[in-house]
């Protein structure tokens, strides 16, 4: 293809081949401590620890660049052919697939907005997930509702100031805590007030875990994302998401950028928060 004149197979061949020693050597390994270990929540700050090896591995990971195989280079990344991506991302999950799913998702993040994000958008987030410094996840199933996401009751409320309040619960987030990166940014589905019922109503909001600072560095955490909140009685209680960035409303089903929120797979619900929307196509 005109876009790929200039690679040609013995590339390909030697950065799979490369790509194939990583998945042997560096994630395969890491099934004996991800089965026997596990995941390690820490019950008072709320974070979670990948087993043993993860972080380093993920370290390895973005340093051999293989975050950026097939992302655009305006972006810092390599601009490969998408097969090549998806041809490295098979022996990833044939050799770990439960490691892998932590920068798999980062993928899905980075198309979304690079698609239908606003320009600042992009030069916010796409660097750093093109590098893998930071990963990307989705928020789709809420406790009542699996698949059928058209019954989702997660809820993005206007507010004065132009941010939107997001309220709902959302669970099974794969990814959706670890300290493997310095952020993750949540892609996180809600409706609109105005929205209608079905699937056609849900609009996207990205929601970094950290807010970002105008010059791009980290600010606040938003820690209250990861607490569980329990009355008395033991019943779980509403979860609300905080600020973020900002965008425009696009059409019903577009991108919107928020504040953050996520899960760390349970049906933990959890208290309300304001963010702002991510610009989605007209």
């Amino acid at each position: 293809m005109p876009r790929h004149a200039d690679i040609d197979a013995e590339t390909i061949n030697a950065v799979l081949e490369e790509g194939g020693k990583f998945a042997a050597e560096v994630t395969f390994p890491l099934n004996i401590s991800g089965d026997q270990e596990g995941c390690k929540l820490d019950k008072t700050t709320h974070e979670v620890t990948p087993p043993k090896g993860f972080k380093e591995a993920y370290a390895q990971y973005v340093e051999g660049g293989w975050a950026a195989l097939s992302c655009d280079p305006e972006y810092g990344g390599q601009g490969l052919p998408f097969v090549v991506n998806q041809c490295f991302y098979e022996m990833m999950n044939s050799a770990n697939q439960a490691w892998t799913m932590y920068p798999g998702l980062s993928h899905g993040a980075y198309e979304a907005l690079h698609a239908h994000g606003t320009e600042a958008q992009k030069k916010l987030y796409l660097p750093k997930l093109t590098s893998g410094e930071w990963t990307g996840t989705m928020c789709l199933t809420e406790p009542h509702c699996g698949t059928d996401l058209g019954l989702l009751r997660s809820k993005a409320e206007p507010q004065a100031d132009g941010s939107y309040k997001i309220t709902g619960n959302k669970i099974f987030i794969s990814a959706g805590e670890h300290d493997m990166t310095s952020n993750i940014v949540h892609l996180v589905l809600a409706r609109l007030p105005d929205a209608p019922q079905g699937s056609k109503g849900i609009s996207l909001f990205a929601v970094p875990k950290f807010n970002i600072n105008a010059d791009g560095s980290l600010g606040s955490a938003q820690r209250h994302l990861l607490r569980r909140y329990r009355a008395q009685d033991g019943h779980p209680r509403q979860f609300h998401l905080p600020d973020g960035a900002g965008r425009r409303r696009g059409h019903h089903g577009g991108c919107a950028q928020q504040g953050p929120g996520h899960d760390v797979r349970d049906d933990e619900r959890r208290p309300p928060g304001r963010g702002q929307p991510v610009a989605g196509p007209d």
